[in-house]
């Protein structure tokens, strides 16, 4: 049990490097149904069954399908090139990214739990639904509704990303078509009748 834990925290670690560095989207989403899937090959190993098939029903089933269907409206497919829009972003990103592993290692070796491991795992009782859906509506029950409105913003932020552009406006005020004029031909041309 104790090498499969092993080999799935490995393909977790893996998976998640693959979804940061691939340079096209529809890679990035496919190292992050790996990462998932890993996770939740991560909770079976723990005998925390009901959290297994959460994982893998919600995360790599409901949340990876919304994810494709905003790559697929945004065009995303394509590998990223060119300029950044955003001055110094990757030295930003590489700054922030060396002061949060910074703060992982300094809490890893500082943090002390303030309850200890054998409660908390009592108080899940092996992972069932019952005192999962308990803990996570009362205790957590304000991070549970955080999480549902960052996905509500999620979600309209793609649809506001996909919003087609306005009509451009060709100077004529509403109603006023702009007429193109034909160009006569004979066979258009009334006949003279003769008497």
């Amino acid at each position: 049990m104790m090498l499969a834990f092993i080999l799935l925290g490995a393909l977790t670690l893996v998976g998640g490097v693959i979804t940061v560095a691939a340079r096209n989207a529809v890679h990035a989403a496919l190292g992050l149904v790996g990462t998932l899937l890993s996770v939740a090959g991560l909770f079976a190993t723990l005998s925390a069954s009901f959290l297994a098939a959460t994982q893998v029903i919600v995360y790599a089933g409901a949340i990876m399908v919304l994810f494709l269907f905003v790559i697929m409206m945004l065009n995303a497919n394509a590998p990223v090139t060119g300029r950044d829009p955003v001055p110094f972003v990757r030295e930003l990103a590489g700054i922030g990214g060396v002061l949060l592993a910074g703060a992982f290692v300094v809490l890893a070796f500082t943090y002390r739990d303030p309850r200890p491991l054998a409660e908390g795992v009592e108080t899940l009782r092996g992972g069932s639904a019952g005192p999962v859906g308990e803990t996570l509506l009362t205790r957590f029950l304000l991070p549970f509704e955080a999480v549902s409105i960052l996905l509500l913003v999620a979600i309209v932020g793609a649809v506001a990303l996909v919003q087609r552009p306005a009509p451009q406006s060709d100077g004529l005020p509403d109603g006023d078509a702009e007429t193109v004029p034909l160009r006569s031909s004979p066979e258009l041309q009334p006949q003279e009748v003769r008497a």
